[in-house]
């Protein structure tokens, strides 16, 4: 047994002793929203520590939670918060918390976060559901001797969102009247926001939104064969001279966008449930138990 899936046990029997549900959804609440986390029908609840092997979050605005329960009918489980590279986290402990939902046997994972935008058409408080990214993090979940448990060596990422997801999000939020777009994410390390430069060069490269987060979260996922759904809500939008930004702006002015991604995510999740209650057959992104067992062996 390798030390990834040894911690990975340790965690999971740690989750099964409160909380027995197959989830069906993880969900990734970025800088912001963490007021999301109180529409979950809580099954059971983790704090900072509780977990054996859980990376710790330092981040304004993630409680660093672990969250099991049910949201719109749907189990899920859900992170309060994530772990970024500029904590000095290694993109492997960013994406421990993802590889857990995994081993707890989620077949979709949706994810949001904060950005800037550099597309000069975006508002702040927009809602950007994202159809691709660029990795200029300089770091990747995937380096290293490769787990084929988990996934091939060499993982097709030329289409890294799922598409009906996407759709799905997009349509209850232009049902709900609200101001949405479909875009490509751009992910740095930080801590610091960008200069002019960057977000030239960013616009130049094709990316609508930068961020510092999901990315990790997104390749090892898909790396592992589970659909994802992302959505950004724009925090600031760059423009030459604009003012300074501050994380307790971004923060409060992303709190504010709290409903908007709840009826983003409620679009999301009546698809996952359709598709449940239907009997679906599963998705080429879906994982069943024995590939779970597999893996902690």
């Amino acid at each position: 047994m390798n030390e990834l899936s040894h911690n990975l046990l340790q965690s999971v029997e740690a989750v099964r002793e409160k909380w027995s549900e197959r989830p069906a959804v993880g969900i990734v609440l970025g800088s912001g929203l963490a007021g999301l986390s109180l529409a979950v029908e809580l099954g059971a609840e983790f704090g900072p520590g509780e977990i054996p092997n859980y990376p710790k979050t330092t981040a304004l605005g993630h409680r660093g939670r672990l969250l099991c329960g049910w949201l719109d009918g749907v189990p899920v489980v859900v992170m309060d918060g994530r772990a970024h590279l500029y904590e000095s986290h290694s993109p492997q402990d960013v994406v421990y918390p993802l590889h857990l939902m995994l081993q707890l046997g989620v077949n979709s994972v949706v994810m949001s976060n904060a950005s800037g935008a550099v597309n000069p058409e975006y508002q702040t408080g927009d809602v950007v559901v994202l159809n691709d990214h660029i990795n200029l993090m300089w770091g990747n979940p995937l380096t290293g001797r490769n787990d084929d448990s988990l996934g091939p060596r060499f993982p097709d990422m030329s289409s890294p969102y799922d598409v009906t997801l996407a759709e799905a999000g997009r349509a209850a939020a232009e049902r709900a009247g609200l101001r949405v777009h479909s875009g490509v994410y751009l992910g740095m390390a930080g801590p610091n926001y960008e200069t002019a430069a960057e977000y030239r060069m960013a616009r130049t490269l094709g990316a609508d939104v930068v961020g510092m987060s999901t990315v990790p979260e997104v390749l090892a996922a898909r790396h592992a064969g589970v659909r994802v759904f992302a959505a950004s809500v724009v925090s600031n939008v760059h423009s030459p001279g604009c003012d300074p930004v501050s994380g307790a702006e971004v923060v409060e002015v992303v709190a504010r966008a709290e409903p908007a991604m709840r009826i983003v995510l409620s679009g999301v999740l009546d698809v996952i449930r359709s598709e449940s209650s239907d009997d679906a057959s599963p998705t080429a992104g879906s994982r069943d138990s024995i590939a779970v067992e597999t893996h902690l062996e």
